[in-house]
């Protein structure tokens, strides 16, 4: 089964079943983006739209890419908003979005999909207006040190999706090749227990 097959099935459930990973990726999303003014933002990896209704929240206007179709019309469903265009998009390949739009470019679980951290950090960089921030939350590369990836419950029991490993260095260093300089970083632990792998790494590069 191909990821975009794959996040296809995901669809109906994926906003429905425990997933420790999605919830916090949601926590840091919000706890970091309040503190940043924007106003265009292009959104990568929107899935099912869970963070879009914060984004809007802020924005004035949100475009939000995705490969797999079924989750986007599950954020169609749920989100009636002008504000927002919904866009299957392999990331992989051109966005349309033109350049020098976004205030703010948003990714979400689903660069451990992405073979190439260079080529997404080059076409971020590309939408972005002058300043603009780049804002990462992926699931850490600890986690994935110890096995952890995408995955989900099916009637015929777990699917888990391949995935890449990025090490820090290589967001640091795709940021670097790329004109960005990186303005915070955290780790967001389940719960208090801080002496555990973390869950998910945030980033919050600028142009």
């Amino acid at each position: 089964m191909s990821i975009e097959q794959a996040y296809n099935s995901w669809a109906d459930i994926y906003d429905t079943n425990q997933n420790k990973t999605r919830d916090l990726d949601a926590h840091a999303t919000v706890e970091t983006l309040s503190k940043y003014d924007f106003k265009n933002v292009l959104e990568l990896g929107a899935g099912t739209g869970k963070n879009t209704p914060f984004l809007l929240s802020k924005a004035e206007q949100v475009v939000s890419l995705d490969f797999s179709e079924e989750m986007l019309n599950k954020a169609k469903a749920k989100i009636k908003d002008e504000r927002v265009s919904f866009r299957r998009t392999d990331l992989n390949e051109e966005w349309d979005v033109e350049d020098n739009f976004a205030d703010l470019v948003t990714v979400s679980l689903c660069l451990e999909h992405i073979e190439n951290l260079d080529q997404i950090f080059a076409k971020a960089h590309q939408k972005l207006k002058e300043n603009g921030f780049f804002f990462i939350s992926e699931l850490h590369p600890f986690k994935q040190y110890l096995g952890t990836k995408a995955r989900y419950e099916t009637e015929e029991g777990v699917k888990e999706l391949e995935v890449y490993i990025h090490h820090l260095s290589e967001f640091v260093n795709a940021a670097k090749n790329n004109g960005f300089t990186l303005k915070e970083v955290e780790e967001w632990f389940d719960g208090e227990a801080e002496n555990e792998v973390p869950r998910i790494l945030s980033l919050v590069f600028q142009k």
